[in-house]
């Protein structure tokens, strides 16, 4: 028999006390502990939990605990990334949804997660906590070891556990030293897991936080930066980290197909629409729907395609071709490209609104040069990878190969370094890495003293600085904080002439 539910009139003074109780508290610990406590006392139930993301969304932490009428000091437990072993928070936080159990069976439901009790629980009710943006923050939990049916409570409770979560990030952006840890700036501090991707220095530490910020949140990314810095593989993370990671992920390169064939490939054809058209067909918004569609170069992208494709961000739908009928799809939309959109738009070749449409959340990828250490980071994974995939062991580096690869300026960025250490692989006839393996066209000398390899780097600096402003000089100086006169002296010292920066604008546009 199901417990009885509390007079309305009676619940929802105690409701407003405990808003007003919370509106009082000013330290984060305080309302944490607070808003679990209430949430107990309000459903009379023996637990209460509340389940915090932190900055990168990657990690899950038990922050306050109210249970057997007190709250709980054991030592705060981070949940792996993707949640798999407490598949009742999985659901609750990935599909945003209200999770209610009237009666909870061992033997279905996983609830290891949850402390031990006497008695057994036997009801549970799940609430994901949003941000006033809807960006899921959190989950709140109830338990009862008495049969309860809990679910009437999820308005009331998420109501009052949104405003918690939103007082914690007031509390946070007035006071960030006296915060608890899930609301602590990031800072310097990396990613615990680099969503998959390689890389600790400051520029990938930064593109950690900003996918952090999109993870579950459904606006559209425009993904930008030179060719080869991995726009795919940061599109694959924002999915399979993110809130639609059990859902399609689906890839198209708006340069690989005429505009005939693009138009039928993404919005889909009826039958008859045109010769050889003999059965319907499904388009790539429809198979990534509930999901992520990727579209790659998306500045080579017709601009009969452009206003389609705008209908669909606008309006979630899509009419396949031949039909006149359309129908909703759920779809997040990641584009990348390495042109300059802005300019396309300037020269009529790409659409304005289309182009605001998908920038709302801009991410720009690092180059390689930029990058440090990673460099050698990446290169052994990759060469690991090569020697696995031709079961050989694992080469040994020299000193001078690491130098060789730090000096070298990888126009080609990570493309091009993956496809240099195979060939190093491949040439390596003993188990160790030698210069001569990769026979890098403009690399430093290993036997340069400080004085060289520092202008070295200044040299690459100041050429891809005035490769992203178009060989301007003066937007150039001002990207680097110098005056212009600094900037023409160091360019003549350096043996820096517009020739070469126009060069190899054209060897990236030939890739």
């Amino acid at each position: 028999m199901f417990s009885q539910l509390p007079q309305p009139l009676h619940y929802a003074k105690a409701l407003f006390a405990h808003f007003t109780r919370l509106a009082g508290l000013g330290e984060s610990r305080s309302l944490c502990q607070g808003l679990v406590e209430s949430t107990s006392r309000l459903t009379d139930c023996d637990l209460s939990q509340l389940y915090l993301l932190d900055e990168t969304h990657t990690r899950l932490t038990l922050t306050a605990e109210w249970h057997q009428n007190r709250w709980q000091t054991r030592e705060q437990a981070s949940l792996p990334s993707d949640y798999h072993r407490e598949q009742l928070l999985q659901y609750c936080l990935l599909q945003n949804q209200v999770l209610a159990i009237d009666t909870l069976d061992s033997h279905l439901h996983d609830i290891a997660f949850l402390p031990e009790s006497p008695a057994p629980w036997c009801s549970l009710l799940c609430l994901p906590l949003q941000s006033e943006r809807r960006q899921v923050l959190g989950v709140l939990l109830v338990a009862s070891a008495q049969p309860r049916r809990l679910g009437h409570f999820a308005e009331s409770l998420g109501l009052l556990g949104n405003f918690a979560v939103g007082q914690l990030g007031l509390l946070n952006r007035l006071d960030a030293p006296a915060t608890s840890a899930p609301f602590e700036p990031a800072g310097d501090r990396p990613c615990p897991s680099g969503y998959g991707l390689i890389g600790d220095s400051p520029a990938m530490r930064a593109l950690y936080q900003m996918i952090g910020k999109v993870l579950h949140n459904p606006v559209n990314v425009l993904l930008t930066g030179e060719t080869g810095t991995g726009k795919e593989l940061v599109a694959r993370a924002i999915h399979d980290y993110g809130s639609r990671r059990t859902r399609p992920f689906v890839v198209q390169n708006c340069a690989s197909l005429p505009e005939n064939l693009l138009e039928s490939e993404m919005f889909g054809y009826r039958k008859g629409a045109f010769s050889g058209a003999d059965r319907d067909h499904a388009g790539l918004l429809d198979a990534a729907d509930t999901g992520t569609l990727f579209l790659d170069e998306i500045g080579d992208m017709p601009l009969s395609l452009q206003a389609k494709l705008l209908r669909v961000l606008q309006e979630g739908e899509v009419r396949p071709l031949g039909s006149t009928d359309t129908h909703k799809v759920d779809v997040r939309i990641i584009a990348a490209t390495h042109r300059d959109l802005k300019q396309l738009v300037e020269a009529g070749s790409f659409r304005e609104d289309l182009y605001y449409r998908l920038s709302h959340f801009p991410i720009e990828l690092p180059p390689l040069q930029e990058r440090g250490q990673d460099i050698l980071q990446l290169a052994r994974h990759f060469a690991e990878q090569a020697c696995a995939f031709l079961q050989r062991p694992v080469c040994r580096w020299s000193q001078d190969a690491e130098s060789q690869l730090l000096a070298y300026p990888f126009p080609g960025n990570v493309r091009e370094l993956k496809g240099l250490i195979e060939r190093a692989i491949l040439l390596c006839d003993g188990n160790e890495l030698l210069p001569e393996h990769f026979s890098l066209e403009g690399a430093a000398s290993s036997n340069l003293n400080l004085r060289e390899r520092l202008e070295q780097v200044e040299r690459n600096l100041l050429i891809e600085s005035l490769r992203r402003n178009q060989g301007n000089q003066t937007s150039a100086a001002t990207e680097l904080g110098l005056p212009r006169r600094t900037l023409l002296y160091r360019m003549q010292r350096l043996n820096i002439c517009a020739a070469e920066v126009r060069a190899r604008e054209k060897a990236d546009a030939r890739q």
